[in-house]
């Protein structure tokens, strides 16, 4: 595994404030390894509606908006990839799940982590393990 700085926080857009980075960066390394898989190079872009939205369109051929948008990186036995993450989304997610900004921000994060894992949610049943895997993680954080 690599060193925390595998893991980078970029804000594209936004003025976002992400507390405990350091903390951050362990937790997302800890659910890798306890994943069994190693953490190669990993890129959080936290970003506006508008700027997620070009992204979905250009790349993925979808015209709404969306909280997370994950693009896979792995080489070879490592994963990474860049995680794009909507600011607006992640605000209004915590008001409608009635949940704090960051605890949001940390299960987008996670969400995202959990794709280049190898989980998907497109189904019924995917979206079942994918919620029971976000919330055991989002129980490991200690800070």
């Amino acid at each position: 595994m690599k060193p925390e700085s595998a893991v980078v926080f970029v804000l594209e857009d936004v003025n976002f404030t992400l507390a405990n980075k350091r903390k951050l960066k362990a937790w997302l390394m800890e659910c890798c390894a306890r994943e069994k898989k190693d953490l190669g190079e990993l890129t959080y872009i936290f970003c506006s509606d508008k700027y997620l939205l070009k992204i979905n369109r250009k790349y993925l051929n979808h015209d709404y908006l969306t909280d997370v948008i994950t693009f896979d990186n792995s080489v070879g036995g490592e994963v990474g990839g860049d995680v794009f993450i909507s600011c607006d989304r992640v605000k209004d997610n915590a008001k409608i799940f009635k949940q704090r900004t960051v605890d949001e921000a940390h299960r987008i994060m996670v969400h995202g982590l959990l794709h280049l894992l190898g989980y998907g949610d497109k189904k019924p049943e995917q979206q079942k393990v994918m919620k029971a895997k976000e919330d055991f993680y989002l129980s490991l954080r200690a800070f």
